[in-house]
């Protein structure tokens, strides 16, 4: 039986080729990277002692370093398995939750016609170039020439121009032995009922050819020259062959140039990806002139984890942005979300890389902001949160968005990342203390004259003198910190963790020396397969001669009454401190790295933009300080505190 080929992409693309080979293979914990999709085994086509097989789920491909095999599902399952090639595409298709197509006589007929048509639209393309390269194509070209396309660029993505002319296109095809009904199933002119001779659908428009996923022609899009025309832009008509909501422009080029590294960056319009390709940036595709569609989002995931979106620096485009979170929100998962790219003001990709260069644009990307974060700045922005009644609504609107996400597990970190987010902005959110002006602790933002609280969303409330005191920010004997003690104990004494974060735990950075110490006696309990059994690191941390550390860190937790991260403690409950801890812990590193990076700028250059960056990183700073320690007293404060 012959397979469609769009069959055969759906299945492989649904079914990630590591859950193929997972069945046959034990990836190696130590070089496998799972939530990027890069495993990594011995090979199961012959004998070895060291994993040099790797397969990647963004190429849905595999290949052995020691023997050189290499291949997709199929061959994997053929080789391997002995399977023929329709059993191992059955095998592929129920682990996808697809039916297996049924032999039908008038689809393979369609097959061939859709097969015709892709050879009728090559033709069209051809005419278009040629007609782009001769004397009618002039202002075509000076107009390409103008928006600073190379003609390297233009041959490159096969640019073109559709004369001015109302059967240019279709006297063309018809001479080379078109039929007229395929030329019309190609969606190249306008025809019908009411239109008693057909004429082209495009005409005096410089032409972008749209490729499918394997890089056959498949519709146009056309950019008008005229400037009174009805319509800049306009698309083919969705046809056998396209169906404008199911495809990305430039998708097969994009999804060959990841297999250089990086993710793939969706962007709003044909030119900005060409001009992005142009200055390098050969990942890019757009949708066809319409909003990102599901199923353009579901082709975005199939090429990389976290696509960037990127969106024009104007209401627009931040509109766009705000339509397009709120359509990526229900369908995250764990390793499968967005980041938002916003452009400067008035600015688009064409416009950033011909004015400022590359470099303007990798600086637009650097500082993309996820999926929370343009959530998050969506219901605060602007906002006076100076009642409980508003702040109550805000709360209930964060509730009632974080609720549409369909993933269980990944609906309740972002609920408790909104809850964490809430607690600190509302501190930021009130008046500085009466007779506080002095910039210490305690005092908050300006009011506003009238007595209104400040808008904005810049300093964050400094950590008060009572929130100073919590037992997550003091600090305890030695300099021991809770939430570095909080992340060591729960990990010795609920071992599951450590497997659950393998690859957290292998390079946890702690400032503490001690549990330094008793993190690395943690990692040679790893290294000897012992991690999984809480007796056996114990004893290896005394074999290390840090019991008298790991006596510290406990009666430190229990002081702090952090009650999750002791033995007693149920799994879930641990689980969800450490989280918590190790989310705080590598914020405050980072934050730390920042801060000091930023005091060595502003020493070397005492300038105004280096001393507000301090700040920032400052406030920054202390939001993690406060966080932890309304945190901590909430949960002294829940009465479960005594179990400790």
């Amino acid at each position: 039986m012959r397979f469609p080929p769009a069959f055969l992409d759906e299945i492989r693309d649904r079914v990630p080729i590591s859950s193929v080979i997972g069945q046959r293979v034990a990836w190696d914990r130590k070089k496998t990277n799972a939530p990027r999709g890069d495993y990594w085994a011995c090979c199961p086509f012959h004998g070895e002692k060291s994993p040099s097989f790797h397969c990647e789920d963004k190429k849905g491909r595999y290949h052995c370093f020691g023997c050189s095999v290499s291949g997709d599902h199929f061959k994997f399952l053929t080789e391997l398995d002995g399977m023929s090639f329709p059993e191992a595409v059955e095998k592929i298709a129920d682990m996808a939750g697809v039916p297996m197509p049924v032999r039908d006589a008038q689809e393979e007929r369609r097959e061939k016609e859709r097969a015709s048509l892709t050879d009728v639209m090559e033709m069209a393309t051809a005419f278009f170039q040629e007609r782009l390269q001769g004397p009618e194509g002039a202002k075509a070209r000076a107009y390409l020439r103008e928006r600073g396309l190379t003609p390297a660029t233009q041959q490159s993505f096969r640019l073109g121009y559709a004369p001015d002319s109302r059967n240019a296109l279709k006297e063309h095809l018809a001479a080379k032995g078109v039929p007229k009904a395929d030329i019309e199933a190609c969606g190249l002119v306008r025809h019908g009922d009411d239109i008693p001779v057909s004429y082209d659908w495009f005409r005096d428009r410089i032409m972008f050819p749209i490729p499918d996923s394997r890089g056959k022609i498949i519709a146009f899009g056309g950019r008008a020259l005229a400037p009174d025309a009805l319509a800049k832009y306009m698309n083919s008509p969705d046809t056998e062959l396209f169906h404008k909501g199911n495809v990305l422009y430039n998708f097969a080029r994009a999804r060959k140039a990841l297999a250089k590294g990086g993710t793939v960056i969706a962007v709003e319009g044909y030119m900005d990806v060409i001009a992005l390709a142009q200055a390098g940036f050969e990942n890019a595709v757009a949708p066809l002139g319409t909003a990102l569609t599901e199923n353009q989002l579901e082709l975005l995931w199939r090429m990389a984890p976290e696509p960037m979106l990127c969106f024009d620096g104007d209401k627009a485009g931040l509109k766009a942005a705000w339509r397009a979170a709120d359509m990526v929100l229900p369908a995250v998962q764990a390793g499968r979300s967005a980041r938002f790219a916003l452009l400067p003001e008035g600015k688009d990709p064409d416009d950033l890389v011909k004015a400022e260069g590359p470099d303007a644009f990798r600086a637009v990307l650097a500082e993309a902001r996820p999926l929370v974060d343009l959530l998050w700045m969506r219901e605060t922005a602007g906002g006076v949160f100076d009642t409980p009644e508003r702040r109550a609504e805000l709360e209930k609107t964060l509730r009632e968005l974080t609720g549409r996400i369909r993933d269980e597990s990944l609906r309740y970190h972002y609920q408790q990342e909104m809850r964490e987010r809430v607690l600190s902005f509302f501190g930021a959110q009130r008046g500085p203390r009466p007779g506080r002006q002095d910039g210490r602790p305690g005092q908050g933002k300006a009011a506003a004259p009238g007595g209104q609280f400040a808008k904005g969303g810049g300093g964050r409330i400094a950590i008060t003198e009572s929130l100073g005191q919590s037992a997550l920010v003091k600090r305890g004997s030695g300099g021991m910190s809770v939430r570095e003690a909080t992340i060591i104990v729960a990990l010795i004494n609920h071992p599951a963790l450590i497997d659950e974060n393998f690859a957290h735990v292998e390079f946890l950075d702690l400032a503490n020396t001690e549990l330094t110490r008793l993190h690395a006696a943690i990692l040679d309990a790893m290294a000897h397969d012992m991690a999984d059994d809480r007796n056996a690191v114990i004893a290896t941390i005394e074999r290390a001669g840090c019991g008298d550390i790991w006596e510290r860190a406990v009666a430190l937790i229990k002081r702090a009454r952090q009650w999750p991260a002791l033995e007693s403690a149920g799994l879930d409950d641990a689980r969800d401190a450490f989280n918590q801890a190790l989310h705080l812990q590598r914020s405050a590193r980072t934050l730390h790295r920042e801060l000091k990076q930023a005091q060595a700028a502003l020493d070397q250059d005492p300038s105004d933009e280096n001393f507000r960056h301090l700040l920032e990183i400052q406030a920054q700073f202390n939001d993690v300080q406060a966080t932890e320690a309304l945190i901590e007293g909430f949960g002294v404060s829940s009465g479960r505190a005594g179990r400790a």
